[in-house]
């Protein structure tokens, strides 16, 4: 089954095989040693932040790592600013109602992009706001997010950057300094291409460094991972032994295969394959090319076909694609490009998009 969802994605043998390596324990130096490694190796995919952040990384969803970002980072005086124009945006505004943490909500449409003068109209508005927090790519729709401008207003305001790189980290442009990023959350099983069940947050070391202050978590308290994790090795709690094997797979092949950029490029063609069939079967696409990630893009469904239709034929041939959300669920239907896809998968797959539109029609 070829997985077309935003993740979990279709594995590799390599990483599939590393599952089988065997039975540890959390709480031996073995793994202590793996997870300082893993956590180098998280910070290190972006040769820029290598030097000035440092990785955790915790047994749970990518959610799990945005909560533990937000309620770690995010400040309980002042206030962050939450620019969201998508299902995962408002998330974290959720999360930090649910903490209690103040906080504004700028909530832009689905799919518009990020509105530079109503965010500047909103700080000056909310004086009191400190910290500004988004998601960089937006899989609500597949929008990647302009952060080189929201960034920069940041750098002019100086206003941290808490960023949602869930579904971004490992195959689009992260740029550290320039954004005034503070901290960004990941996960193993998206653009990383390992098993679910593992997430990260990479946070500047002077956060880490700073006097630990009260968070509203026992499980998602970052402090207490770092403070294990960059010590003795060992995490407050248990980790996902097998699914750290599969993540320290999943990396080297990353790496090996020339990093992030080559992935993003590899994302790319896959992407124009499948729009050009599409395109060619009069299939809209929701935004406008040049909008997309290289991760996921959303096409308008032919009105003559449910997504369940679309949905079940594509399964039947070995292919999983993904509902819109919310008010988008009945309108279009997404397919990301991540995972262990092979050339002869695509062409099957733009074979039975052909078939399942055209017999449609």
């Amino acid at each position: 089954m070829i997985l077309l969802n935003p993740g979990p994605v279709s594995l590799s043998e390599r990483v599939r095989g590393a599952l089988t390596s065997g039975d540890w324990c959390h709480r031996e130096p073995e793994f202590a040693e793996l997870t300082r490694k893993i956590n180098a190796e998280l910070a290190g995919i972006y040769p820029e932040m290598q030097d000035e952040f440092a990785a955790v990384m915790m047994t749970g969803s990518g959610t799990s790592a945005v909560e533990a970002m937000l309620v770690t980072f995010a400040p309980d005086d002042g206030g962050t600013l939450v620019v969201a124009n998508g299902v995962y945006g408002e998330r974290m505004a959720r999360i930090l109602a649910a903490h209690r943490k103040p906080h504004e909500l700028l909530q832009l449409t689905w799919t518009s992009p990020l509105d530079m003068d109503a965010v500047l109209a909103t700080l000056d508005r909310h004086a009191e706001i400190t910290h500004v927090a988004t998601v960089h790519h937006e899989t609500t729709t597949g929008r990647l997010n302009d952060i080189d401008a929201l960034g920069a207003l940041c750098c002019d305001r100086n206003l941290p950057m808490l960023l949602d790189g869930v579904s971004s980290f490992g195959a689009e442009r992260i740029d550290p300094a320039n954004w005034n990023l503070e901290a960004v959350a990941g996960t193993a099983n998206k653009c990383l291409h390992g098993v679910p069940g593992l997430s990260f947050v990479i946070g500047r070391q002077r956060l880490w460094d700073q006097p630990r202050r009260d968070v509203s978590s026992v499980y998602l308290n970052l402090y207490g991972y770092y403070a294990g994790q960059h010590g003795d090795g060992f995490s407050p709690f248990t980790q996902s032994v097998q699914v750290a094997f599969a993540l320290r797979e999943a990396i080297a092949e990353l790496r090996e295969a020339g990093g992030w950029q080559a992935r993003r490029e590899t994302y790319r063609q896959r992407a124009a394959k499948i729009h050009e069939t599409l395109s060619s079967l009069g299939v809209d696409s929701l935004l406008h090319t040049n909008e997309y990630s290289c991760v996921l893009r959303s096409y308008l469904l032919p009105e003559s076909l449910s997504y369940m239709a679309l949905h079940d034929e594509l399964k039947a041939q070995g292919f999983v694609i993904y509902a819109g959300q919310g008010e988008l669920a009945k309108r279009v239907f997404r397919l990301a490009y991540m995972g262990d896809i092979r050339q002869a998968d695509l062409d099957a797959l733009c074979s039975a998009l052909q078939t399942a539109i055209s017999r449609a029609r």
